[in-house]
């Protein structure tokens, strides 16, 4: 900053300009050191020689500061005055080497070398750089204080809404156990006539099975009774082997009379209540399905035409046809066993219910109530929706309000925006205060490169930079984290990113909040000398 002020201030009047005697290589700072009336103590106390050997060519200092102009000693320096421009220190070894190091050519005063003065062309562009500078500042930081305006108006707002919502929070958690009752209320009778209709129903259907069931047995006893004397012997129950207890795939005389109970012959009645319960699953009826499922149509196929037939040798035409009924036999087999070997990518689908076997349609009265339930759940359930939002809401606000934004808010715009820098491999995306993300230019899925972790400035500058961390793991590695620093700037934008340690990220921003109060402007620029 010192050197920006003093390449600012306008020249010094005539009257002002001093020059000060000093031995050549000497800064201004030091040239008290250097008193040609009496002798030269080296700056570090090493020896004290007599003046006259300053600047010799020949180094008697430990230090090498009785030679500032000479490169006699390897450890001293060379002060370049640069009038017009900064001043600047180099190696001893360096003077009269052939090469300008110093704008003012003063370092090759005995090399034989000319020297250009580029210390005003020089100064001209280092004041325009620091002019523009400025600019940016001053007009980063004008557009920073209208952030800082806008987030306390902002801030404001959401405090107001956040009230808002704190209160109604109340009378709707009221209407949500309000609903709650009602619906529960009506989802009671509800429920009620649900379980009497599926009873009703489960009733109706174990008596049709019940039914059904018996007419089964009837037909079965019909069928046993093969001389229709209303009564199945054992001789009529041994005509059906599948009927066989003891697997030998015969129905003994003993093990039919054991289904009969011990009995010799049963009627009709018994037969029911004593016999059918023990032979229902394995009987086989005599009579023929009514209900078979009709023959799939065949299948249309157009003719497909043959080309002309070319006469053979006998012998060759048998081969000749004998081949082709061998390929046609081999291709039916494997078109039947395609047909009944079902395929492992296709499940066999579910069977599906019968009309009998559907629950009817509720009664009006019945429909009534579950509308009325219906339509008490959907309004609880809208307004335990209404009441999460809104508690969402009220989160966010509570997260928004108490956030860090800086010491006056001036980082809160950044809070609901997103930056990217493409680069010729990656697409970086910077989320402040949320996470940074790293994706392939040509696609491929995004790597988390970290997620808010805090301000990670120094202590004197804490809003510099942002710390974020526990990004995706490195192969064998830490977890990636990003720093990103916060440079003064117009706009705001991502202006570079590198990877300066494994899984390390450091990431440029430049904002107008990061800009800081510019010094009052100074009159305009001109040439200067060093005093």
């Amino acid at each position: 900053m010192l050197v920006l002020l003093l390449l600012l201030l306008p020249p010094p009047p005539l009257g002002w300009a001093v020059e000060v005697k000093r031995p050549r290589g000497v800064p201004l700072t030091n040239h008290h050191f250097y008193d040609e009336s009496k002798p030269f103590t080296c700056l570090d106390g090493s020896a004290t020689i007599p003046f006259d050997q300053v600047n010799d060519d020949y180094c008697d200092c430990k230090d090498g500061s009785d030679e500032p102009g000479t490169a006699a000693c390897p450890n001293g320096s060379f002060h370049c005055t640069n009038a017009g421009y900064k001043p600047l220190y180099i190696l001893s070894s360096r003077v009269n080497d052939g090469i300008c190091d110093c704008c003012d050519g003063t370092d090759e005063y005995n090399s034989g070398t000319v020297c250009e003065n580029t210390c005003k062309e020089k100064g001209r562009k280092e004041r325009e750089s620091l002019q523009q500078m400025a600019e940016v500042t001053r007009e980063g930081f004008r557009l920073k204080k209208i952030l800082i305006e806008d987030w306390k108006k902002a801030r404001e707002e959401k405090q107001k809404k956040l009230t808002e919502f704190q209160a109604g929070r109340k009378s709707l958690e009221d209407q949500v156990e309000a609903l709650r009752t009602l619906k529960e209320e009506a989802e009671k009778p509800e429920k009620e006539a649900k379980e009497q209709h599926r009873k009703l129903w489960e009733e109706q259907q174990a008596a049709a099975k019940a039914q059904r069931e018996q007419e089964r047995a009837a037909d079965a006893f019909r069928e046993l009774d093969d001389n229709t004397d209303g009564v199945v012997s054992v001789a009529e129950l041994q005509s059906h082997p599948e009927l066989d207890t003891d697997g030998d795939g015969t129905l003994s005389e003993g093990e039919a009379q054991a289904l009969l109970s011990g009995d010799s012959q049963t009627d009709a009645s018994s037969f029911y209540d004593r016999v059918w319960a023990a032979i229902r699953d394995k009987y086989q009826s005599e009579a023929l399905p009514t209900d078979l499922p009709a023959p799939p149509a065949p299948e249309v196929t157009e003719p497909k035409e043959e080309p002309p037939s070319v006469p053979t040798h006998p012998m060759e035409e048998e081969e000749e046809e004998t081949e082709e009924e061998e390929v046609e036999e081999e291709e039916e087999e494997e078109e039947q066993d395609s047909q009944e070997a079902p395929s492992p990518l296709e499940p066999p689908l579910p069977a599906s219910p019968r009309e009998e076997d559907k629950m009817p349609p509720y009664d009006e009265q019945t429909q009534a109530l579950i509308d009325a339930a219906q339509e008490a759940r959907s309004k609880f359930e809208e307004a335990e929706r209404s009441l999460k939002d809104m508690e969402e809401s009220i989160k966010n606000l509570e997260q928004e309000i108490s956030f860090d934004f800086g010491p006056q808010g001036e980082f809160a715009y950044l809070y609901s925006q997103c930056y990217e820098l493409t680069t010729t491999e990656y697409v970086y995306r910077l989320c402040p205060f949320k996470l940074v993300s790293q994706k392939p230019k040509l696609g491929g899925s995004p790597t988390n490169l970290g997620t808010w972790g805090s301000w990670a400035g120094p202590e004197h500058d804490r809003f510099s930079a942002m710390k974020y961390e526990q990004g995706t793991g490195c192969w064998q590695g830490p977890n990636r984290s990003t720093t990103v620093r916060l440079l003064c700037g117009k706009e705001t934008m991502v202006t570079s990113t590198t990877e300066p340690s494994r899984c390390e990220y450091l990431m440029e921003l430049t904002t107008p909040a990061a800009c800081s109060e510019p010094p009052p402007e100074l009159p305009a620029d001109s040439d200067h000398d060093e005093l």
